[in-house]
């Protein structure tokens, strides 16, 4: 009589084995912005529309719960903000969203001067966060873009 424990072994190793072969592959969906606008905004508290694109590789829709950000502009964080909508990106499609994102650049004027007083037509920002994703091997989406915002009607 062969002993119990080796044979379980090799059984679920032997399901492990199968179940790895017949698992589908899973690519990493990609998110990107697409856009960063002022909306509206005065001296204490600015309001910015992110435009955001997510598309889909797979076969399997991606169900988005959602969103946070952290939007830096001259190299100071300034703001954060998170989108609590939830959404369904579409197998092997897209989906664009957007989110607002409301700074308060108070504390940030003084680090800025420079750029106001060079009369600058744009001034650099940085975005990053991540989307929660409703998946058991997949919960944070991550992602990071830089870019430049026009300051005309703001200053």
């Amino acid at each position: 009589m062969l002993p119990r424990t080796p044979l379980l072994f090799i059984g679920w190793s032997l399901c492990l084995a199968a179940c790895s072969l017949m698992a589908p592959k899973f690519e990493r969906p990609t998110l990107s912005v697409t856009g960063i606008e002022l909306v509206n905004g005065n001296l204490l508290q600015q309001h910015f529309r992110v435009k955001f694109n997510i598309q889909n590789p797979n076969d399997r829709a991606l169900p988005v719960s959602g969103l946070h950000a952290a939007l830096s502009v001259a190299g100071e964080n300034i703001a954060q903000g998170q989108n609590e909508r939830a959404f369904v990106v579409p197998a092997k499609g897209d989906v664009e969203f957007d989110m607002m994102i409301t700074a308060n650049m108070a504390l940030a004027l003084l680090k800025l001067g420079h750029v106001m007083d060079n009369r600058a037509d744009t001034i650099a920002y940085d975005l990053s966060g991540a989307a929660s994703v409703d998946l058991p091997f997949l919960h944070d989406l991550p992602f990071h873009q830089t870019g430049s915002f026009s300051l005309k009607g703001m200053l």
